[in-house]
């Protein structure tokens, strides 16, 4: 039986794991921002967004495989056999797609040449693998190794991306480094997909990609809802007030990604649940966390400069607050958007893609300027949170195990 200890010892570890990923990655951002003049750094901002945005399928993948290892934990090994087969297949569909998307993308976004999204697809390829291995890890509560695989994710990122900027300090060699540096996590956590033996009958893949493309279909929701800003200030502001965004953007993001363990450790209790209780918990240390993000942003301001960038971005200093704000407003929609993926209801999709068309309308029926576009997603994250928070839900029974013939799940 699992008790509040083991989830605690999971929760500080795997907390520690994700915050040495997210400094990591914070580390490469400000190295970035210094090593690039504001228009090239507003370039590579807009990257980060495509390669966040093309997660979905990996956290997509991590959410279906943890759901169903967490409730069926006895038919484990035939789960994560299928769950290979199909992660191969993913991962290679969402690599080219994105890569190809190059010839829409980059006259989009204003990028110099076609290689900066093509090299996003290639990041996609080991990303999307790591998240099944991270979903293995996440539904069988083995933290140490979710651990390892986060802090993977994070210094491959840091280590690749900077080396490569070193030699060029350009946008399209930054995404070179971090494209290889992606392989790190892929290594560490190898025997998370492979080795597994079926001692049963073998799992069909089709409800498996059904349940993993609902999954993706609700994240990806959420992800163009907290990434669209970052391809919006690239299309509406210029590039100087891009660049400025792009520095407010890495204090917004350390607010969002900071609490997420909160969601990974509570995930396998949130698909067991029968009450609302464990969403309740889960939803106040997220604000929490985010509480504590804006008013150590609003006393500190200078201190927070220089955790964005520097004196180079001094204009942005006295709406940092604002993007804390925004962070920390989307740490508990994300919550929440795993919460229903937990609970398997996948109807949240609707008033998420609710939100993105009102940030669109806001922000170009308004013409917003950088602190009318914060504002705007800050706004529309908290109406978000708290319709999704009060919308009446049945509870389940408690699944000993979702069907027999592990086929069904």
């Amino acid at each position: 039986m699992r008790t509040a200890r083991t989830t605690m010892t999971g929760g500080t570890l795997v907390a520690a794991g994700m915050m040495g990923m997210n400094v990591a990655v914070y580390g490469f951002n400000v190295v970035a921002a210094r090593l690039l003049v504001p228009h090239e750094f507003g370039a590579l901002t807009a990257l980060f967004g495509i390669i966040l945005v093309g997660t979905v399928a990996s956290l997509g993948l991590q959410a279906v495989t943890a759901r169903r290892l967490s409730v069926d934990p006895e038919h484990s090994g035939e789960i994560i056999s299928a769950t290979a087969r199909v992660t191969v297949m993913v991962a290679a569909m969402v690599g080219l797609v994105v890569a190809l998307s190059t010839v829409v993308l980059t006259p989009i976004l204003r990028l110099d040449d076609y290689w900066s999204v093509v090299l996003c697809g290639a990041t996609l390829v080991p990303l999307t693998i790591m998240g099944a291995q991270a979903g293995v890890a996440q539904g069988t509560e083995r933290w140490g190794s979710l651990t390892a695989v986060y802090l993977g994710n994070g210094f491959g990122r840091l280590i690749g991306g900077t080396a490569a900027m070193l030699i060029s300090p350009t946008p399209v060699a930054a995404m070179v480094g971090i494209a290889v540096g992606s392989w790190l996590p892929v290594l560490v956590g190898a025997r998370l997909l492979l080795g597994h033996g079926s001692h049963g009958p073998p799992v069909s893949r089709k409800p498996l990609i059904r349940e993993a493309l609902l999954s993706t279909h609700a994240l990806l929701a959420y992800f163009v809802l907290s990434n669209m800003d970052s391809l919006i200030a690239r299309n509406v502001l210029d590039e100087h007030d891009s660049g400025l965004y792009a520095s407010g953007l890495i204090l917004a993001k350390a607010a969002l990604f900071f609490p997420q363990f909160v969601s990974v450790v509570l995930f396998p209790s949130l698909a067991r649940a029968t009450t609302h209780h464990a969403r309740l918990r889960a939803v106040s240390l997220v604000a929490a966390f985010g509480a504590l993000a804006v008013l150590a942003t609003a006393v500190l301001p200078r201190l927070a400069l220089i955790l964005v960038g520097g004196d180079k971005y001094e204009e942005i200093t006295d709406r940092l607050w604002l993007f804390a704000l925004a962070g920390s407003l989307l740490a508990i929609v994300h919550l929440l958007v795993f919460e229903a993926l937990a609970r398997h209801a996948h109807g949240i999709v609707v008033m998420i893609w609710v939100a993105v068309a009102a940030v669109v309308a806001a922000a170009y029926g308004l013409n917003v300027d950088i602190t009318g576009l914060v504002l705007t997603v800050a706004v529309v994250a908290a109406v978000l949170a708290t319709v999704v928070y009060l919308t009446p839900h049945p509870t389940k029974a408690p699944p000993s195990s979702l069907a027999t013939d592990p086929r069904d799940l």
